[in-house]
Parts: C-alpha cells; structure tokens; sequence
C-alpha cells in the first residue's frame, strides 16, 4: 500500500523536525542559561545584592573657620534634635505635632512643613522636627513620651558664629538644602537634613570646609526597612580655614560703623590680606540654623537699608572724589603735569555753554597737585581730566582695579562699570563728549565702583605700585612681585598730597587726623552727589544735609593708609547717605586706623614680654 508507506513517511519527517526544532530550542535556552549563570554571574550576584543592600550617607563634621589669631569664627556644637517617624504614630502624625507642641514651640508652618516632608518619605524614615533642644525641652520630651508615639530625640552638630553680626557678610553662614539644591546634587538626595554654605566664605569654600561624605552599607527588606548594619565608612571632617581677618579688628570696624548704612574694608598691603571686612546693617547668622518665620525675613530682605547685602563687594556707588587719585596718576604718567604745575580755580568753569562748579563757590585760586589733593578741587580735576583724555584715565583706572572683580574669595562680588567710548556708543549709541570726560575726573557720571575696589587703589598705590590681590583665606604664598609699572615718583607725589588731606591745615580731613606714637594717617574725603542739584537750588543755595531727607543725602567715602612714613594698611569707609566724606566718613576711618594701630602695638609689646619670659 504505497499510500501508507507515504504516509509514514511524511509523518517521520515531522517528528525529526519537531524533534529538532525542540533540540535547537534546549540548545538555546541551556547556552542562555550558562551564560547567566556562569559567564555573567557576578554582574549579576552584585545586581541581586543592590536589591538587598542600601547604602546611607552620613554627613561629615564640617571645618572651623578660624581668624588670624586662631580664634574660631565658625564652629560647631554638639546639640539634640527632636524627629519624628510617621509609621510609629499610629497614623495620627498631625494630632502628635500638637501634643508636642505644647510643650515645645512649634508654629503652624513648622507643622505644615513636617506634615509635607513626611508625605515625600517613606514611612519608616525619620523628619527632623526642632534642632537644638533645650535642656528643659528634652526633659519635658522624655517625660511625656508615653503620649508622643513616633518622637524620639538624636544627636546633631549646630553651627556656631560668636562673633554673630560682626563678621557675618565675610563668614556667611549655613543651611538646609532646598528643593533645588537637591536636584543639583543628586548624591545628597538621600541625606536632605544637611546644611551648605550659602553666603561668605562658608559658600566659597564649600567643598573644602564640607569634607567627605561617609557611608553605611544596610541590609534591607523588600520595602526598604533596615535590617542590619553590614559595612561603615566613616565621614571624613572637612579641613579647618584660616583667615586674614583679625576678630578684634572686625569688632572694631563694627562697632563704628554701629547702624549707618555703610562699610569697611582694611587690607594688608604686604600681603593682601583682609584683615577687616564689614557691612552694617548686619545680620545675626546663627538664626539660619533654623528655618526662618516669615516675619523675621521680611524685617531683613525688606529693610530700606539692607542688612542682608554685603555692601563692601555688592554695593556700587560713584566713588566721586576718591577717584582723583586716578586721575592724578594717569596725568603724572603722561607728562600732562607735573608737581610744578598750577591750575585757578575760580569756583566755576566752562565748557561750551555748560558750566563745571567746585564745591567751594569761590574757587580755591591757583593750586598745584598736592594743594589740590588737599583741597580736593574740582576745578583742577576737571580740568586735568580735560587734557589727558578719557583713555588714558581708563586705562589708569584699570591697572589700580577698577571696572573688574578684584578676585577676591567671596561669591556675590560686583566689577563695577568703568566707562569708555566703546562702552557708551554700545550703550546709548552715542560718542563721548567732553563733558563725560570732566565727570570722570572727579569721579562722577557713568563711574560705578565697589567699597573694596576702592580699597584695592589706595592699597596699590600705598604699596608703591604693587599689584595686590585681596584675599580672605591665608595661603603659603604671600609675596607679592608683580608690579603696575607705575613710577616711584609719581606714587609718592600723590601720597604726599593724600597725607596733606589729613595732616596739613586746610585739609578735607585734618580734623580726623591721628598720632599713635608717631603714626599717622594719609587719605582722601569723598562725598558723591545721588540727586541732580538744579541751577535753581543753586541760586537759592543749598541745604545743608542734615537737612535733606535720608535718601536725598550724598553718600560719603573715605580711603586711607597707614602709617605714612611705611605704608602697612589701606582703608576704605563708605557711608550711604552718609552727607559727606570730611564730616562722616573721614571720622569713622579716623578712629578705626587708630585702634587698629593701638592694637598692632600691643600685640607687638605682649610678643617682646613673651619671648623675655622663655
């Protein structure tokens, strides 16, 4: 039967087919199955691991910041926290808060923010509700904590500042991550309770100050419980910073500076040190340690006078008659005068059909450079701006840190605006005229600087010359080489006139002249105008400026050096709204550089009876 021999085999066939089919597919999924398991077994032994084992962050103890003498400005304290865990509750997380709060303050806000936090957890996993715990508060904690499910008290550090408001815009401070700091750094995302830099050099210096996160390798179950503890790295702290500034000396500058709108700057000129740097009104750092209410930031960010604002790197201002001193350089060092040549001052000058008035109404008669540093006559500046031109006065200006960030280790610093032709025809697609250029010898018009670019000049121009970099953390490398190229002669020509400002009869700022055994003080007044003075008002005549409202006053400067026969230090005090730089801020820089010198004394004599008793 030839069909069924047919038919067999077909069906034979089949079954090799089949058998074979199936035989491939074994091969296959045995090949699979060794590569798994044999050629890709670690990968994925470490992959099965991840799922049971969590690593923790632990944050490490963050560095001091310690002053010039060693004396902490930033340190931390031990301290108790009280937290809360959601699922420990019984699932009345709200009506625990308000237990807790009758015995320890906690606002509305604070509880809305725990109850959000707790939401964004799991929960097992504890939220911070209070740092710093009183000694009365634990113990009314541990009391009551048969009706406080889920509370528990842990151990913390506290960031400290003793010297408060009187270095706070130079240390910064800390505090809690936001929302947007943690997606910026994703690897803290685990440890959200960790506190950053955020102004100062607590900011600048975050990454050294931090240290190194340490970390702890758990088993977990599967949602994500602790089980038990399998490995320990430890933090590493993060490394201590020393300063330039002397807490006495910001002691010093704060308490002069008391609730003026204002600041100072001191620098080493050797080595380019801050030794001070203060902007009042201040603020109290060590209230970041918590979340702020809503009232106290309003009383700060909306204060008329702006405590939270480092006025010494933020504030801009025309640096008015300080910038005479640029001026003179930049006139010297062209052969457009020289310490023979003599200009009258009249009162008023003009150009054109537009008129250029001194501040004294009828003119200080025929002055050299050094009676006109003394008297800080308008008419002689406007007049040498004339003849040596914008270019070359910028270029001066430039050289002695104008128009750019002195590089100092501080976020937040501003460059300032030192105008050129370029930069007006960029700006208001216009060319320079003559009068932009007898604004901008007396330091007026589109000028804007910075209190420490201020003292940034005087510092290089006291330093014959040297090209100082302010800074506030110490280095191993102090010296400074690099010079501005700027004549000895000139230099000491324009100090002579600066230390006539002070010392000599007739000066802006002889009144505020000092004698510390010897020591004296060269400098230069300044007072900017902030309103236009109409010709009318002129006519009428002025008012005086403690007639003016606040806000309608000239802001008032003052840079100096000290002492002047050996330049060690450069000042700068800027007052907002201050009325004038001989009657307000000559006085203040006045009793700083004599308490700083003072102070330089005794530290001198304590070291010779020190080493006498070895």
């Amino acid at each position: 039967m030839t069909w069924q021999a047919d038919g067999v085999k077909e069906i034979t066939r089949r079954t090799f087919l089949m058998g074979g089919i199936q035989i491939a597919l074994a091969c296959v999924l045995f090949g699979r199955m060794f590569y798994l398991q044999v050629i890709e077994a670690d990968k994925y032994k470490m992959l099965a691991d991840k799922n049971r084992i969590g690593v923790r962050l632990i944050a490490p103890p963050r560095g001091l910041i310690l002053d010039y003498n060693d004396i902490p400005l930033a340190y931390n304290r031990k301290a108790f926290r009280s937290v809360i865990v959601a699922e420990d509750t019984n699932g009345s997380v709200r009506s625990t808060l308000l237990n807790l709060s009758k015995l320890v303050p906690i606002s509305d806000e604070e509880i809305e923010r725990i109850v959000k936090e707790i939401k964004q957890k799991r929960s097992f996993m504890s939220v911070r509700i209070k740092d710093d715990l009183s000694f009365d508060e634990m113990a009314s904690i541990q009391l009551n904590i048969p009706d406080l499910p889920g509370i528990s008290i842990e151990d913390s550090l506290m960031r400290v500042y003793p010297t408060a408001e009187k270095s706070a815009h130079a240390i910064g401070y800390i505090s809690f991550m936001t929302e947007e700091d943690l997606k910026e750094q994703e690897k803290l995302q685990k440890m959200p309770d960790v506190r950053i830099g955020r102004t100062g050099v607590e900011e600048f210096y975050e990454e050294k100050l931090y240290g190194k996160t340490g970390t702890r390798k758990v088993e977990i179950n599967a949602v994500g419980r602790e089980v038990r503890e399998l490995e320990k790295q430890d933090a590493v702290p993060g490394e201590n910073l020393r300063l330039f500034l002397d807490s006495r000396l910001q002691e010093i500058g704060y308490n002069a500076l008391k609730e003026e709108a204002a600041s100072a700057v001191l620098i080493d000129i050797e080595t380019g040190g801050v030794k001070m740097l203060v902007s009042t009104p201040s603020y109290d750092p060590n209230i970041f340690n918590a979340p702020l209410d809503m009232k106290t930031w309003e009383n700060l960010s909306k204060n008329e006078r702006r405590p939270l604002m480092n006025k010494a790197i933020a504030g801009l201002y025309s640096p008015g008659s300080v910038f005479k001193i640029v001026v003179a350089l930049a006139a010297l060092e062209n052969n457009v005068i020289n310490e023979h040549t003599r200009i009258q001052c009249d009162g008023r000058l003009l150009v054109g059909n537009h008129p250029f008035h001194c501040w004294k109404k009828n003119g200080h008669g025929a002055l050299n450079l050094v009676e006109a540093l003394q008297h800080s006559c308008d008419i002689f500046f406007y007049q040498v701006a004339y003849d040596t031109g914008v270019d070359k006065i910028v270029e001066m200006a430039a050289r002695l840190g104008f128009g750019e960030i002195t590089g100092i280790d501080l976020i937040g610093e501003k460059g300032g605006l030192l105008p050129s032709r370029l930069w007006k025809e960029a700006k208001y697609g216009d060319a320079w005229r003559r009068g932009d250029t007898m604004n901008l010898g007396i330091g007026q018009g589109f000028l804007l600087a910075t209190p420490l670019q201020m003292a940034l000049m005087m510092a290089r121009v006291a330093g014959q010359g040297k090209k100082i970099i302010p800074k506030l953390a110490q280095s191993e490398e102090v010296k400074i080489e690099e010079t501005l190229d700027i004549s000895p002669k000139n230099l000491k020509l324009v100090l002579k006139g600066l230390n006539a400002v002070v010392n000599e009869r007739g000066g802006t700022a002889y009144h505020t002249r000092i004698n510390v055994n010897g020591q004296r003080m060269g400098g230069k007044t300044a007072s900017t105008q902030i309103r236009r003075i109409t010709l009318k008002e002129r006519e009428e005549g002025l008012k005086q400026q403690h007639e003016l409202k606040w806000k309608d006053r000239d802001h008032a400067f003052f840079v100096g050096y000290a002492p002047t026969d050996r330049p060690k230090y450069a000042l700068v005090v800027a007052v907002e709204h201050g009325g004038g730089g001989g009657s307000k801020a000559a006085p203040i820089a006045s009793e700083i550089m004599r308490k700083v010198l003072e102070l330089e004394q005794i530290d001198v004599e304590t070291k010779k009876t020190k080493e006498s008793q070895k």
